[in-house]
C-alpha cells in the first residue's frame, strides 16, 4: 500500500466522504455535507479542498455559525442518527458562534462534527486577527469554550494528527451510547500543511452500529419486576425513537394493557391515534398522562433522560409505591432513579420483555380509554377559547387584568388565542408534516395538544431549549424529509433570536414554513415571573414611553422573498394554511395573538429558584409554595 499526499484540509474531506454506517444491514454514507461560513481559517484549507473536490459531499453555504449548526443537528435528529452534516467555520468568532450549537447537540445526544479554524500551531505571526490572549497559557484559544459541550475535543497541530483524531471523533458519534457533538479544533497553518498519509487511510470504512442484546439476567430481572406491577406505565424517551422501536412498544402495549406516555423526544416514535398513547407526561403533559404516572407502581423508562420537565421536578411519581425499570443503551442514564438497569437497545429489549411476559395483564383495564377519552374532550375545549373584550373570560390562562388583555387585543388588532390557533393549525396541515419547536410557550402546546398523525413527524428540541433553533431546525428536517411539509413553531421572541438560516432555506430552494405566534414579548418568561408573585418586568415588548410594540414580521420575511401572510383570526389562519401548501418558495404565517391564551399545566410543578427575601407578600407565598411541592420530591 502507497502513500497519498495531501493537505490537513485535503486529508480531511477525503476521510469524511469514506465513512459509512452499518444498521441493521443497511450501509449508508454517514456525512451527507458540509454547513459553512468561510472566513480566515478554513477559507484557504478547507474551503480549498472542497472546492477541488468534494466528492459526494454537499455543501451549503450558512448565514451565522449557530443557525447552520442548528440545522445540522436537526437534519441528524430527524434522520434518527443515521446521517449527519459536518460544520465549518473560521476562527475567533465564528468558532465562539458554535457554543450554543454545541450544547444543544450535546444535550440531545445528536451526533454533529465540528470544524472551527484555530489559531496558528507554529505562533510565528501571533497574536493573528481575533485571537485571544490569555497571560496564564499560550495555547488558549475560542475553541476550548467548545470543551465542556463537546462529547470529544482534539486540537489538529500537525498534518498527521489528523488519523487518529478522526477514527476516534468518527467512533464517538457512530456510537448511540455516545453520540453528541464533537469539535476537531485546526490550526489555520496545519489545514494547508501536506502529509504524506497511507492510502489505506482513506478507504471505504464502516461503522457498525450494532444493537445491544440485553443479557439473561437483565431481562429476567425486569419481567420478574413487571410482573410484580399491577400499574406499570412505560415512557417512551428518544432512545426509542433512535431505536425505531415503535411496532415493539406497540406490541407490549397492547399484549398486556400497558400505557404509553411520552417525553418530548419520544413523542411521535408513536402516532397519536394508537388507543393506549396518553400523550405527552410531566410539566407539559396531558391530564391523562399525568394521572398514570401519579398512581404507576412501576414507570418503565425506555430511552429518557428523565430531565426535570418529565418527571415534574422528581414530584410526578408517589415514592412510596413507585418503583423504576431503566431501558437504555446508556449505562450512566439506565442508573437513574436508583432503577433497575438494563442497558441494551430499546427496539431488542423491549421484543424480549414481550416473549416472557407470557400472559400477564395490568390492572387498568378500560381506565386508560377513559383517560383518554376525558382529556380529547379538554383539548377540544381548549380549541374553541376566546376572548371577550367585555368580561374577564375566565377559559384563559391569565394573570393580567382585563385591561391589560384589551390593551394588547387593540394594540395587535386581534382576539386570537394561542391554543386556538395551534389546534387549528394540526386540524389543517397533510398528517405526515414535520412539526418543529423549541422555546417558549409554543413546547407546552406541542408537547400537550399536537397529535402527530404519523410516525416521526414530531421534532422538538427540549434538550436544550435553545431559542433560535426552530427555524434553522425546520432546514435541516426539510434537507432530511424533502418530500415532506416542515413547519416551524416559533414566537416573536426565537424569530428576533435567530432567523438567519431563513435565508439558506430561500437560497437553496428548499421549501420551509414559519408559523410565527406574535404575543409582543417573552411571554412564556412573563408567565414564570408572574406565576412566582413578580410583577411584569422587561419581558413585555414596550417602547419607552410603555406602548405595546407591533412589528410587521411578515414585511420583514417578504423583503427575504419568502411568501407571507396575515392571519389574526382562525378562517383567515385556515385560509392561509391552505395557499401556502400550494406555494414551492417558504412560506411565513404571522399571527397576532394574546398573551397568556397558552396551555397551563396539569398536576404538575416546576422547580425554580425564588427568593427567600421579599418586600413582596406574593413572593414571600411563592417561596412558601415551594417549600411544600419539596416535600413530595426525591433527591435521586
Amino acid at each position: 500500500m502507497g502513500t497519498i499526499r495531501l493537505t490537513t484540509a485535503q486529508a480531511l474531506i477525503k476521510f469524511i466522504n469514506q465513512q459509512y454506517v452499518a444498521i441493521d444491514g443497511h450501509i449508508t454514507p454517514f456525512v451527507e455535507g458540509m454547513f459553512q461560513v468561510f472566513g480566515h481559517g478554513n477559507v484557504l484549507g478547507i474551503g480549498q479542498a472542497l472546492e477541488e473536490d468534494p466528492e459526494h459531499l454537499k455543501v451549503i453555504q450558512g448565514k451565522n455559525e449557530q443557525g447552520m449548526t442548528h440545522a445540522a443537528i436537526a437534519f441528524a435528529k430527524q434522520n434518527l442518527r443515521k446521517k449527519i452534516y459536518a460544520v465549518s467555520t473560521s476562527a475567533g468568532p465564528g468558532a465562539a458562534n458554535l457554543v450554543a450549537a454545541a450544547g444543544t447537540a450535546f444535550a440531545n445526544n445528536i451526533p454533529v462534527l465540528l470544524l472551527p479554524a484555530d489559531t496558528f500551531a507554529s505562533r510565528q505571526p501571533d497574536p493573528v486577527l481575533q485571537q485571544l490572549e490569555q497571560d496564564y497559557s499560550a495555547a488558549v484559544t475560542t475553541n476550548d469554550a467548545l470543551k465542556p459541550v463537546s462529547r470529544y475535543w482534539d486540537r489538529i497541530t500537525r498534518p498527521e494528527q489528523l488519523m487518529s483524531s478522526l477514527l476516534r471523533a468518527f467512533e464517538v458519534m457512530t456510537n448511540p451510547a455516545t453520540a453528541g457533538p464533537v469539535a476537531i479544533c485546526i490550526s489555520q497553518d496545519a489545514e494547508g500543511e501536506a502529509y504524506d498519509y497511507d492510502e489505506a487511510f482513506f478507504e471505504k470504512r464502516i461503522h457498525y452500529m450494532d444493537r445491544k442484546i440485553p443479557s439473561d439476567r437483565e431481562l429476567s430481572g425486569a419481567v420478574a419486576r413487571i410482573k410484580e406491577s399491577k400499574r406499570p406505565v412505560i415512557i417512551v424517551g428518544g432512545g426509542a425513537k433512535y431505536s425505531e422501536a415503535r411496532e415493539a412498544l406497540i406490541a407490549i402495549s397492547e399484549q398486556h394493557n400497558i400505557p404509553l406516555v411520552e417525553t418530548h423526544a419520544g413523542k411521535s416514535t408513536v402516532e397519536c391515534q394508537f388507543k393506549n398513547n396518553l400523550g405527552g407526561t410531566g410539566i407539559l403533559g396531558t391530564s391523562a398522562a399525568n394521572a398514570v404516572i401519579r398512581t404507576a407502581d412501576l414507570v418503565i423508562g425506555v430511552g429518557t433522560r428523565y430531565t426535570d420537565f418529565t418527571t415534574s421536578s422528581k414530584t410526578a411519581f408517589n415514592w412510596d409505591k413507585t418503583r423504576f425499570l431503566n431501558i437504555n443503551i446508556s449505562r450512566p442514564q439506565a442508573y437513574k432513579l436508583d432503577a433497575f438497569q438494563v442497558v441494551a437497545d430499546a427496539k431488542i429489549t423491549l421484543k424480549g420483555l414481550a416473549e416472557r411476559l407470557g400472559d400477564y395483564e395490568t390492572s387498568y383495564g378500560e381506565e386508560l380509554e377513559k383517560l383518554k377519552a376525558t382529556w380529547l374532550i379538554e383539548r377540544g375545549r381548549l380549541a374553541n377559547v376566546r376572548f371577550d373584550r367585555a368580561n374577564f373570560n375566565p377559559e384563559i390562562k391569565n394573570q393580567f387584568a382585563q385591561e391589560t388583555l384589551n390593551e394588547y387585543a387593540d394594540a395587535l388588532n386581534t382576539e386570537l388565542s394561542q391554543t386556538a390557533a395551534f389546534l387549528a393549525i394540526n386540524e389543517t396541515v397533510a398528517e405526515d408534516s414535520i412539526v418543529v419547536g423549541a422555546a417558549g410557550s409554543l413546547p407546552g402546546d406541542l408537547q400537550r395538544l399536537w397529535n402527530p398523525q404519523v410516525p416521526n413527524t414530531f421534532h422538538l428540541e427540549y434538550g436544550y431549549s435553545c431559542m433560535g433553533y426552530e427555524i434553522s431546525g425546520s432546514l435541516g428536517a426539510k434537507l432530511a424529509a424533502p418530500n415532506q411539509e416542515v413547519y416551524a413553531m416559533a414566537g416573536d421572541g426565537s424569530f428576533l433570536m435567530l432567523h438567519s438560516e431563513l435565508i439558506t432555506a430561500l437560497q437553496y430552494n428548499h421549501k420551509i414554513n414559519i408559523l410565527l405566534f406574535d404575543n409582543a414579548g417573552f411571554g412564556c418568561i412573563n408567565n414564570l415571573q408572574m406565576e412566582h408573585g413578580s410583577d411584569s418586568y422587561f419581558c413585555e415588548f414596550r417602547t419607552a414611553d410603555n406602548q405595546i410594540m407591533n412589528i410587521d414580521y411578515a414585511k420583514v420575511a417578504e423583503g427575504y422573498g419568502t411568501k407571507t401572510y396575515r392571519a389574526n383570526t382562525i378562517p383567515e389562519l385556515k385560509a392561509a394554511l391552505e395557499d401556502a401548501k400550494k406555494q414551492t418558495v417558504s412560506t411565513l404565517i404571522e399571527m397576532k395573538v394574546l398573551p397568556k391564551t397558552m396551555s397551563d399545566g396539569y398536576d404538575a410543578w416546576w422547580h425554580v429558584g425564588v427568593s427567600e427575601v421579599s418586600t413582596k407578600e406574593s413572593i414571600q407565598k411563592a417561596h412558601e409554595a415551594i417549600a411544600k411541592k419539596l416535600e413530595k420530591a426525591k433527591k435521586y
